[in-house]
């Protein structure tokens, strides 16, 4: 079994142009960093703007998912101060199965 998280931030009264600070720093940062991330199976970063921006992970194991997310909550997220405020979810969740490249996993 894989194991997901989702930390989603509110994009409701953000100043404008919050949500092209977010697509660049994903793209320079974030994504470069992720994918050096032991037990990281996927993560996929959504945005609407002025609705809100959220990164949806799956782990390999229960221990990397908790690992990342104490670290998470010890070091204030870049999004957090792009943005002006802490996330306003973050919830943990089991993978029920995976649809890759048309392939149950």
């Amino acid at each position: 079994m894989r194991h997901g998280l989702t930390i989603r931030w509110s994009l409701q009264g953000v100043p404008e142009g919050t949500g092209d600070r977010l697509r660049s720093y994903v793209l320079e940062e974030s994504a470069p960093r992720s994918a050096g991330l032991a037990d990281l199976h996927s993560e996929v970063w959504q945005i609407v703007d002025g609705g809100f921006f959220a990164g949806a992970y799956v782990w390999e194991t229960a221990q990397a998912r908790t690992a990342f997310l104490e670290r998470f909550r010890a070091d204030p997220s870049q999004v957090s101060q792009i943005i002006g405020a802490d996330p306003e979810s973050v919830s943990e969740w089991d993978v029920v199965a995976l649809l890759e490249g048309g392939q149950v996993r």
